[in-house]
């Protein structure tokens, strides 16, 4: 079992001591969260805290993933940088491959890549991005993305995007793990077919069972098309807690565990100190990392 250390919408000071102790803890990754911008008028409901409300990002400090990333992976030498998730549909595949690459190219090779579609109706309309076609958008994302990582020239003809024959440099010297985040049966049928692994994005722990299971029967039907692969599935659960709990997660298929110790859904700014950030990561290492 690996373990990423999750800290969002908080002092951006405190990144760079949190990613060194993460790292010094015996912790696998940290995630990073993306969020573009925050509506003045919006209807769209957030799919994972218990009551659909959004407004607990208002106003908090959310630092863009390819900016904050290099600068944490100059101050550590092992630690992985999983986003979770870059919003695909609403930026440019071209763009993105580039921002991609020269993170994954900074912090060798340590970049994973959670990519999704963004619940938030209001990025797209904001950046003028067509809502209804964002599945396709990232389908074809993610091949741009893949060709551009690989070095050589890329052409791209979709229905979406139209790329003429460009390379990018440098490239990292590894492939970028891609991992699909959500929910509904698309994102897991396209994690099976599509992704280096999955990422579940919380909610109502009865589910995470079900999503499981779904996932496990999407991969078997998309095994017929691709060759055996390491598939990763990150999730968010209560078990990753103590260490009986992470060998039942085990048991399930799951590889790594997310883990923070605030609530990230409250309202307002988060008051809390780094020094008890700090005690809490390491508190948790030693008492369950340290012991799996």
């Amino acid at each position: 079992m690996r373990f990423s250390y999750a800290e969002s919408m908080t002092d951006p000071s405190f990144y760079g001591p949190l990613a060194r102790a993460a790292e010094e803890a015996g912790y696998d990754s940290m995630v990073i969260p993306d969020s573009i911008c925050y509506p003045r008028d919006a209807d769209s409901r957030y799919p994972y805290n218990p009551d659909g409300t959004r407004e607990f990002l208002e106003d908090k400090p959310f630092l863009e993933p390819f900016s904050l990333i290099p600068a944490l992976g100059a101050v550590t030498s092992r630690l992985r940088f999983t986003t979770f998730v870059v919003k695909v549909p609403v930026r440019n595949p071209v763009l993105l491959a580039k921002q991609a690459t020269s993170t994954a190219v900074l912090t060798g090779n340590r970049l994973v890549l959670g990519v999704g579609t963004s619940p938030w109706r209001e990025d797209y309309d904001v950046l003028g991005v067509d809502w209804a076609n964002r599945g396709r958008r990232l389908d074809e994302s993610i091949a741009i993305l893949r060709g551009l990582a690989g070095g050589g020239y890329l052409e791209h003809h979709g229905e979406i995007y139209d790329v003429p024959a460009i390379k990018i440099a440098p490239v990292p010297t590894e492939p970028i793990p891609v991992l699909i985040g959500g929910h509904a049966d698309a994102a897991l049928r396209r994690a099976a077919r599509l992704g280096d692994g999955w990422m579940h994005g919380g909610g109502d722990p009865a589910d995470l069972p079900v999503l499981l299971a779904r996932l496990a029967e999407f991969r078997r039907q998309a095994a017929g098309d691709r060759s055996p692969r390491e598939f990763e599935v990150h999730v968010i659960s209560m078990d990753a807690y103590t260490v009986d709990g992470v060998r039942r997660l085990e048991e399930q298929g799951v590889t790594d565990v997310i883990v923070g110790f605030r609530w990230p859904y409250a309202t307002g700014p988060d008051t809390e100190p780094l020094s008890r950030k700090l005690d809490n990561l390491r508190r948790f290492a030693d008492a369950v990392i340290a012991k799996t």
